[in-house]
């Protein structure tokens, strides 16, 4: 798999390692998505492991993605890490990555993120 397929991959599953959400009163973050459930999110994780390792960063069909929120950049070395590129990547898919858009609703997805940032 070529490296624009690795980080396609990284930046769709991937998600937030050692990041705090910015909760605002509504328990969303601060651009207004729920907060997310560590625990419910590695239930939504089950779909995204048959490409991905949680428990490792070696690639799978897809990159592991264990301490991803502590890397600086995905692979591709200009995309820096944060919820909001790895939610974009989760939503737009690519590289044989499947788009979640419409598969996952904003919990499940702050779930996800939540879960992601726990690796």
């Amino acid at each position: 798999m070529k490296i624009t397929n690795f980080l396609a991959a990284v930046l769709g599953v991937a998600l937030l390692a050692g990041v705090s959400f910015a909760q605002d009163k509504k328990g969303g973050n601060a651009k207004g998505a729920p907060a997310g459930d560590a625990a419910k999110g590695k239930e939504v994780f089950e779909q995204c492991a048959v490409c991905h390792n949680a428990d490792s960063d070696e690639k799978k069909m897809g990159p592991g993605l264990k301490g991803l929120f502590k890397k600086a950049t995905f692979a591709d070395g200009k995309t820096k890490v944060t919820e909001e590129s790895v939610r974009k990547k989760v939503d737009e898919g690519g590289n044989g990555m499947p788009a979640y858009e419409e598969m996952l609703d904003k919990n499940e997805k702050a779930n996800l993120l939540a879960y992601l940032k726990t690796l």
